[in-house]
């Protein structure tokens, strides 16, 4: 492991091994650690450059609410200051979303693509959403009526509140941003041979979004886990490998 500085920001990196690069991008909340199954997957073949994102392991925090397109400049300025022009890419959620991210925007850095339950859709909310809007709303105006209506504020939050909004802390306003983010229009400007791996059963980054994908993303393949949920590379780690160093060229073995 190593630190990095791009542009005045941080970052701890690892990067070893040798053959052609591949990059790998934890989801949200994740770290280098929460990837290493893929690492050692690919390390044998590949020269492997892991990041921890900004705000992210050991990594410290970006200076203002940095969206997707912030994190993906500073991958993109990393990975040159580490003397690499081009490479593979695998993302998981929000990863994935960078990662997709930089295809769409830097198709000559990124050579074939590896997408793992990634966001990037949204979809017109559901009755159930819409009702948390609106106590949303509701506890807003509480908060400003002094101790009681902050209480009662707190107390509906924790229920409505996913958990990654709850346990975001210092980085809730990068994750209120990237959560609103809508990247439908980018994906057919993807280029580059494209793996979607989705689990069935991923209740984050639904399958009929993986589907979607499929169908915008002009060279691109999804391969469903059944049973699997959103870390399908852990649930089904030996044939994510395969399926893996097949795409990239590799026996699947």
């Amino acid at each position: 492991m190593q630190t990095l500085e791009v542009n005045g920001q941080k970052a701890r990196v690892l990067d070893e091994g040798d053959g052609v690069p591949v990059v790998v991008l934890h989801g949200w909340g994740g770290k280098i650690e929460s990837m290493m199954p893929v690492i050692r997957c690919l390390g044998p073949r590949h020269r492997v450059i892991a990041i921890d994102l900004p705000g992210f392991g050991d990594s410290p925090l970006p200076q203002g609410a940095w969206g997707t397109p912030d994190y993906a400049t500073f991958a993109r300025d990393l990975v040159s200051q580490l003397g690499v022009e081009r490479a593979h890419f695998i993302g998981h959620s929000f990863g994935a979303k960078v990662s997709f991210y930089l295809a769409s925007v830097y198709p000559k850095l990124v050579d074939k693509l590896v997408l793992v339950g990634s966001p990037g859709l949204r979809t017109p909310p559901s009755a159930a959403a819409r009702v948390k809007r609106v106590a949303s709303r509701a506890g807003r105006v509480a908060g400003k009526l002094g101790p009681p209506g902050a209480a009662f504020k707190r107390a509906l939050y924790k229920r409505i509140a996913s958990s990654d909004y709850q346990e975001a802390g210092e980085l809730r306003p990068i994750l209120v941003k990237v959560v609103n983010e809508d990247f439908r229009e980018l994906l057919p400007r993807v280029k580059s041979p494209t793996l979607l791996v989705w689990g069935s059963e991923d209740d984050a980054a639904p399958l009929v979004h993986g589907k979607e994908m499929e169908k915008l993303i002009p060279d691109a393949g999804l391969v469903v886990f059944e049973g699997a949920g959103h870390f399908a590379y852990l649930d089904e780690g030996e044939r994510f490998c395969r399926v893996v160093r097949h795409f990239f060229g590799g026996e699947g073995g």
